[in-house]
């Protein structure tokens, strides 16, 4: 089996990184909070000091950051990824970033004989925990079969996209799906409140109608619970959001119901929810329509 080397253990790269460890492959982490990678080292992982000393014995490098700024820091940074690489390694980013840091990594990572694949992942801790997320990768299509089975073991599907960078931009289309059924959730159910209709009920309607979502789904029955411990960042979404917004000025795309969603998630965030679920944006929008949430 490929040794490994997994830099970035937050939610979804430690769950990543523990699949990776089930499945045998020899793995060595790396984490800017050291103090992360405790339990994967307590299950048989090495960890590196640095991210330079992490992949310098790896066949393959997986990294999994929370944006763009951190990958400048591990992987173009002092003592960075870069510096311990050499040619013949496959290095894979499935941080959401920008498609165009990911043709910068691709063009470093290649001038130095390492093939890069961009593979963001759908999914959060539930997906991350139980190998099912879904996988969308950009890059040389022999890479990508050949990293299949590595796939396989931490995904329930895999999609190859096209050349480098589109990973990323299938990635940023589809967030900009996932916060588009967010918003429209905490609009219908703060509608649904104010109007007297049972929480309950409401989404048992949803559960079946032909406009069912399995976000509906998961995030509604959080919502009657008043649950919003997360499974991915409120804070990290409206990152992805802003990311969105970049993308689509930079392709000058019009984006209307994206911005006035935009402008939720940050509205939420500055009143102090970025560390709950992404789906505390809806207190927001009960706010505004001046709804008591009693469900």
């Amino acid at each position: 089996m490929e040794k490994v080397a997994f830099l970035g253990l937050g939610i979804m790269g430690y769950n990543v990184s523990a699949n990776l460890l089930k499945a045998g492959y020899p793995l060595t982490v790396y984490n800017r909070t050291p103090e992360r990678a405790a339990g994967l080292v307590n299950a048989g992982a090495q960890r590196a000091r640095t991210p330079r000393e992490a992949v310098a014995d790896a066949d393959v490098i997986m990294i999994m950051l929370s944006d763009d700024k951190a990958i400048e820091g591990v992987v173009f940074g002092p003592d960075g990824v870069l510096e311990g690489v050499r040619a013949g390694q496959v290095a894979i980013d499935l941080t959401t970033c920008m498609p165009k840091t990911s043709l910068r990594e691709a063009a470093a990572f290649n001038s130095k004989g390492v093939e890069f694949l961009d593979a963001p992942v759908f999914g959060s801790k539930g997906e991350s925990r139980d190998a099912g997320l879904w996988i969308v990768s950009g890059g040389k299509r022999e890479i990508f079969d050949r990293m299949l089975p590595l796939f396989k073991v931490i995904s329930a599907t895999q999609h190859y996209m096209g050349e480098n960078g589109k990973g990323t931009s299938m990635k940023l289309c589809g967030n900009l799906v996932v916060a588009s059924q967010l918003e429209a959730l905490g609009e219908a159910m703060t509608l649904a409140t104010k109007a007297g209709l049972n929480a309950e009920d409401v989404l048992g309607v949803l559960h079946v109608t032909d406009f069912k979502s399995p976000i509906f789904d998961g995030v509604g029955d959080a919502l009657a619970r008043r649950d919003f411990s997360p499974s991915f960042y409120l804070k990290l979404m409206l990152k992805d959001a802003n990311l969105i917004s970049s993308f689509a000025q930079e392709l000058n795309v019009p984006l209307p119901a994206s911005a006035a969603t935009r402008e939720v998630i940050k509205t939420a965030v500055n009143r102090g929810w970025g560390d709950e679920n992404a789906s505390a944006m809806i207190k927001v929008i009960e706010q505004m329509a001046g709804v008591e949430v009693k469900y």
